[in-house]
């Protein structure tokens, strides 16, 4: 592409026809929403701000010598901030909850008539996280198409075309198959975050293209989201076998693989899997990104090589050691102290009319004990009455192997719609909607509980339990929607 040598160094673009004749005000206003996030980045990289203290709260009507003195100043930063540095201020304060202040900061990027690749991951960053901030709760859980993004983006972009373009279909075709991905190695062997970013060294100034924008945005979010979910997936088989290793009393593992020795504390193992954070904090890179999801399959390719030696040991011992079938065949599962009385529940129940949410709870919670999930899968089923119940992976975490408020929040989502689909199960085959009408109760009340606690979420930053919690909410709502119209 011809575009392709001007991108390694500069790109040259006709500047916006209507900013240029912006007034002075509207300028200042602009530099009045981004000047906390220049004054924030200038301590944390130790740079000289000389703006002394006491006129740092700029005044609404600016005198000239102040106006030329922050414009100047902030122009200067602009080149000597890099995007990771940038990343890291906005998602590690609530600097990066301003609409306003990302706003203005994108459009001041935008607006520059040469652009160096800086910037253009500066804009590329920032569109994102103006998106992840904007974007309402209702289409924060979905399959975001174009049009989506386009409304989300209106403050920034004004109106887009939404009609996809020809060279952006190589993302279009990845965002097709992230749907189909089971688990993070199926991602990584695909290079989809250096495949995305070639794309993006390839379009040169056709990357400013509003409509080439909206495509980039929507991929960065949702390929963010996929990783995110296939994390989970991940991280719940490797919990669960470090409790499986625990039980059987299994004093350290091998874990050369992940890098570590030979002769690991499970207790030290474990520790890590537990505090395991996603790698899109700080300096993160395609390179340290897929470093950190690397080491995280070795783990758990370390645990599974444990549990295998552990079965190989365990058939050893009994063939030399008879023992009654129920007894060797008995899962060594420890229960994270939770339903005793669900496992006095030997026959699997009907649906009961008046199932209360802790008893459905219990239930679901039993049989995650019972049957860990196993490799490769990121989904699992449990039964509740006469329904079968498909639970995400980090809906499986918040009960085995997580608390705190959003893994309450996931449980409890969990069972409203698992009351609500085993009432609706019943009342189809039974004709008895007694149950129907309290599951509908509870799950209205928790329907509404979970969308304010996306949007908490949201506010606080945290996009991993907001995009949790929106497409747990998603399916909640979805079942309401069957169930009122029975």
């Amino acid at each position: 592409m011809g575009d392709a040598a001007v991108n390694k160094t500069t790109t040259t673009l006709n500047p916006a026809p209507a900013r240029p004749e912006a007034t002075r005000q509207e300028q200042w206003e602009e530099l009045r929403s981004v000047f906390p996030i220049y004054v924030a980045l200038a301590k944390q990289l130790e740079i000289a701000i000389p703006i002394p203290q006491e006129k740092r709260n700029l005044p609404e009507k600016p005198p000239l010598e102040l106006f030329k003195q922050v414009q100047n100043w902030l122009d200067g930063l602009d080149s000597r901030v890099l995007v990771h540095q940038l990343r890291h201020l906005l998602q590690q304060t609530t600097l990066n909850a301003s609409e306003s202040g990302l706003r203005g900061l994108i459009q001041r990027h935008l607006r520059k008539p040469s652009k160096t690749n800086t910037d253009r991951d500066k804009i590329d960053f920032l569109l994102v996280q103006y998106f992840a901030l904007c974007a309402p709760a209702k289409i924060y859980h979905k399959q975001i198409e174009l049009a989506d993004t386009a409304v989300v983006m209106k403050p920034v972009l004004g109106e887009t075309d939404t009609a996809p373009l020809a060279w952006c279909e190589p993302l279009e075709k990845m965002i097709t198959s992230l749907r189909g991905f089971r688990g993070l190695r199926d991602m990584l062997k695909n290079s989809f975050i250096a495949e995305g970013r070639k794309v993006k060294e390839a379009a040169g100034g056709m990357f400013y293209d509003p409509s080439a924008l909206l495509t980039f945005i929507r991929f960065n979010f949702l390929l963010r989201r996929t990783l995110i979910e296939l994390m989970h997936a991940d991280l719940i088989a490797i919990r669960s076998g470090l409790m499986q290793l625990e039980a059987a009393g299994t004093p350290t593992i091998d874990c050369r693989q992940l890098g570590l020795s030979a002769s690991e504390p499970l207790a030290k193992i474990t520790q890590l899997a537990n505090e395991w954070k996603q790698p899109f904090q700080k300096e993160y890179t395609e390179r340290t990104v897929n470093e950190t999801f690397e080491k995280l399959l070795n783990l758990r390719s370390d645990v599974e090589k444990a549990l295998e030696q552990l079965a190989a040991k365990s058939s050893a011992a009994a063939a030399r050691t008879p023992a009654p079938p129920a007894k060797s065949e008995a899962p060594a599962t420890k229960a994270p102290d939770k339903p005793a009385k669900a496992r006095e529940k030997a026959p699997e129940p009907e649906t009961d009319p008046g199932m209360d949410f802790e008893n459905c709870l219990e239930q679901i919670w039993e049989q995650l004990i019972a049957t860990p999930p196993t490799r490769g899968r990121s989904m699992t089923t449990v039964k509740i009455g006469r329904a079968r119940i498909l639970m995400s992976s980090w809906e499986v975490t918040a009960f085995v192997s997580e608390d705190g408020p959003a893994a309450d929040d996931l449980r409890r989502a969990v069972v409203a719609r698992a009351m609500l689909t085993a009432a609706i199960e019943a009342a189809k085959e039974t004709g008895n909607a007694t149950g129907l009408d309290r599951a509908l109760s509870v799950a209205r009340v928790e329907v509404s509980r979970l969308q304010e606690r996306v949007d908490v979420a949201k506010q606080a930053k945290d996009t991993e339990a907001a995009v949790n919690l929106g497409i747990s909410t998603k399916r909640l709502l979805s079942a309401l929607d069957e169930a009122e119209k029975l």
